[in-house]
C-alpha cells in the first residue's frame, strides 16, 4: 500500500502501548452509553494542539501517530486560554485536506476516566474553545499496530464565533506575539507544538507550523531591539528647546 508522502514510518517512542477500541464499542459514539446502560470499555481521544503536551485528564496509555485527510492550521481564535477579548490568540484547528495528515497524540481512557475526561474536554475544548467533536481513524506509529484506532477529535469549524480563518504566516506570528491568556502566552503554545513535532515526528512535514515559527523568530529580535533602543533613548539627557 502506498503511503502518504507526509506520513512516513516513524521509530518507536517511549509512550506505553495498548489495544485499540474494541469493535463492540465502536458502534456508539465514545462516551455515550451503549444498549444496556454500559459505557464502552475504552475511548481514544486524539490531540493535535495543546493536548499533545498538556492533556489535563487522567489516561491509561498514549500513542503518537497521525490521522489522514486533515491539515493543521492556526485559524481558530482564542479569547480565553491563549488570548483575550481585546487581543485574541491563534490556536490550531483541522482543515479537511485530501492526501494530507496531521500528527499528534491519542490518549486511551477507561472506566471512570471516560466520563471525567469527556466532561473536562467539553468545557476546555467545546464551551471555552468553540470546538465540535468528530470520530476519525488514528494511525499509531507503533510498528506492531495492525489496524487504525477509532478516536474522538475536537475540530473548530468556520461556523463557531471564534473562527478567524486564513492569514499570512507573518500576520499570524504577529498576532501570536501580542496574545496571552489564562493558560499562558500564545508564543509558548506555538513553540511547544513545534518542539513536539521535532522530537516525536522528526521526519513529518508541517510547513504551516514551522513557517509561523520562523516568522515569529524573525520578528522577536526586532522587538527586543526596539525596546533596548527606547531604554537607551530614555537614559540620554535631552537638550532643552529654545
Amino acid at each position: 500500500m502506498k503511503r502518504d508522502p507526509e506520513c512516513p514510518g516513524r521509530p518507536e517512542l517511549p509512550p506505553p502501548s495498548s489495544s485499540p477500541i474494541s469493535s463492540s464499542s465502536s458502534s456508539s459514539p465514545p462516551g455515550e452509553e451503549a444498549e444496556g446502560g454500559e459505557l464502552p470499555p475504552a475511548v481514544w481521544i486524539f490531540g493535535y494542539g495543546s493536548l499533545v503536551w498538556r492533556p489535563g485528564f487522567e489516561f491509561t496509555s498514549r500513542k503518537v501517530g497521525f490521522i489522514r485527510g486533515y491539515s493543521r492550521r492556526f485559524w481558530q481564535g482564542d479569547t480565553f486560554h491563549r488570548g483575550s477579548e481585546r487581543m485574541p490568540g491563534r490556536v490550531v484547528t483541522l482543515l479537511e485536506d485530501c492526501g494530507a495528515c496531521t500528527w499528534g497524540v491519542a490518549y486511551e481512557v477507561r472506566g471512570e476516566q471516560i466520563a471525567a475526561s469527556l466532561q473536562y474536554l467539553n468545557m476546555r475544548e467545546a464551551v471555552l474553545g468553540g470546538y465540535d467533536t468528530k470520530l476519525v481513524k488514528f494511525h499509531p506509529q507503533d510498528k506492531d499496530a495492525e489496524e487504525p484506532i477509532l478516536a474522538l477529535v475536537y475540530i473548530a469549524t468556520p461556523q463557531n464565533p471564534s473562527y478567524l480563518g486564513p492569514a499570512s504566516e507573518e500576520d499570524i506570528a504577529a498576532q501570536i506575539i501580542v496574545s496571552s491568556g489564562c493558560a499562558g502566552h500564545n508564543i509558548e503554545y506555538l513553540l511547544r507544538l513545534a518542539d513536539f513535532m521535532r522530537y516525536f515526528c522528526p521526519q513529518a512535514e508541517d510547513k504551516h507550523l514551522f513557517s509561523i515559527e520562523e516568522a515569529l523568530t524573525s520578528i522577536l529580535p526586532c522587538l527586543y531591539y526596539t525596546e533596548e533602543s527606547l531604554e537607551e533613548t530614555a537614559s540620554v539627557p535631552q537638550k532643552s528647546k529654545g
